[in-house]
C-alpha cells in the first residue's frame, strides 16, 4: 500500500448492532441489553476481509457497543486500525442539548481510551446529524477532527452549501477542529453520495466505481462507510414503513463483495495516518 499521504480513500465503519437504527421508533437504549446482538460476528467478519486485503480502517465506536465487547476494540487495534468515537447512546445530535452532546461525546472518548489506552481523536455523529455548536463542543471535549458533515441533501441535516473536500474549522477555544466531510458525487447536477450505507447498496459497483474515481481525480479522497449489519442478510428486521424498509435494507447481500472490490480498486487508510502524513497532526500521534 502506497503511503497514507497519496491515498485515494478511507475506509471507515460505524460500529454499532441491527438494532441501532435511527427514526423508526425501535428500542431504546435500556432495551438493547435484552437483545441478540449481531455485531461481534459481523464486526469480526469485516477484520477478516480488512486483513486479507491489507487495508486500514477507522472504525467509529458506539460507546455502548464498546463496553460491552471491549475485545473487539482490541482486536481493530492489534490488526492496525484507527479507534474513533461514533458517541455514546446513538441520538442524533440535533435532538440533544449542547450540554447533553458534551456528556455524550465525552464518555464515549473515555471509555474508548480507556480499552485502548491511547488517545481518540474522530468523532462522526449518529445519521450524520449536525448542530451549529458542534465543532467548538468536540474541540472541548478533546475530539481533533470529525467526519458528520454530509455535504447534501440529507434526512437528518445535510449541509448542501458545505465544501466537499477536506477542511479546517477555527473553534472558538482556539484550536482547529479538521473535518473529513462524506464524499459526494455530481449525478445529474445534484449532490449525491454513493460511498457509503444505502447509496453503496443500491448502485450498481461499476458506478460506484466511476463516480468515486471521478472524486480521486479531483484530488478528493473518498469516504466510504459501512455498518456491520450491512454484510449480514439474516440479521433481524425493525419494523418499519415500506420506504425505510427500503433504504435500510436493500442489497444487503451485495454489500459485502462490493466493498471487497473497492479494497482492490482504491488505496486507503485511515483519518489519523492522513493527518499525520500530510504534516497536520499537531501532534496527533
Amino acid at each position: 500500500m502506497e503511503s497514507a499521504k497519496t491515498a485515494e480513500g478511507f475506509l471507515t465503519v460505524d460500529v454499532e448492532d441491527w438494532f441501532h437504527i435511527l427514526d423508526v421508533g425501535g428500542p431504546q437504549i435500556e432495551e438493547w441489553d435484552s437483545l441478540p446482538s449481531r455485531v461481534e460476528q459481523n464486526f469480526m467478519r469485516l477484520l477478516d476481509l480488512f486483513s486479507e486485503k491489507k487495508a486500514t480502517s477507522t472504525c467509529f465506536f458506539l460507546g455502548w457497543v464498546a463496553e460491552r465487547f471491549p475485545h473487539l476494540v482490541k482486536e481493530a487495534v492489534r490488526r492496525g486500525h484507527e479507534i474513533a468515537s461514533h458517541g455514546y447512546a446513538h441520538r442524533l445530535t440535533n435532538e440533544l442539548t449542547r450540554e447533553q452532546f458534551y456528556d455524550d461525546v465525552l464518555r464515549a472518548r473515555l471509555v474508548l481510551e480507556e480499552i485502548t489506552g491511547a488517545p481518540v481523536f474522530g468523532y462522526r455523529a449518529p445519521g450524520f446529524s449536525m448542530a451549529e455548536w458542534i465543532f467548538d463542543t468536540l474541540a472541548e471535549a478533546g475530539y481533533r477532527y470529525d467526519s458528520s458533515i454530509f455535504p447534501a441533501s440529507h434526512g437528518h441535516g445535510g449541509r448542501p452549501n458545505a465544501p466537499r473536500e477536506f477542511h479546517a474549522i477555527p473553534c472558538r477555544n482556539g484550536q482547529v477542529l479538521f473535518e473529513f466531510p462524506i464524499t459526494v458525487s455530481n449525478v445529474l447536477g445534484k449532490r449525491v453520495c454513493v460511498s457509503g450505507g444505502g447509496y453503496l447498496r443500491l448502485f450498481p459497483y461499476w458506478f460506484i466505481r466511476r463516480k468515486s474515481r471521478e472524486m480521486v481525480d479531483e484530488g478528493c479522497p473518498v469516504v466510504f462507510y459501512i455498518h456491520p449489519r450491512e454484510i449480514d442478510p439474516e440479521h433481524p428486521r425493525l419494523p418499519m414503513n415500506a420506504v425505510r424498509r427500503f433504504k435500510s435494507y436493500v442489497n444487503i447481500a451485495a454489500t459485502e463483495s462490493k466493498i471487497s472490490r473497492i479494497l482492490d480498486d482504491f488505496r486507503v487508510t485511515t483519518f489519523q495516518q492522513y493527518l499525520i502524513s500530510n504534516d497536520k497532526s499537531g501532534g496527533l500521534t
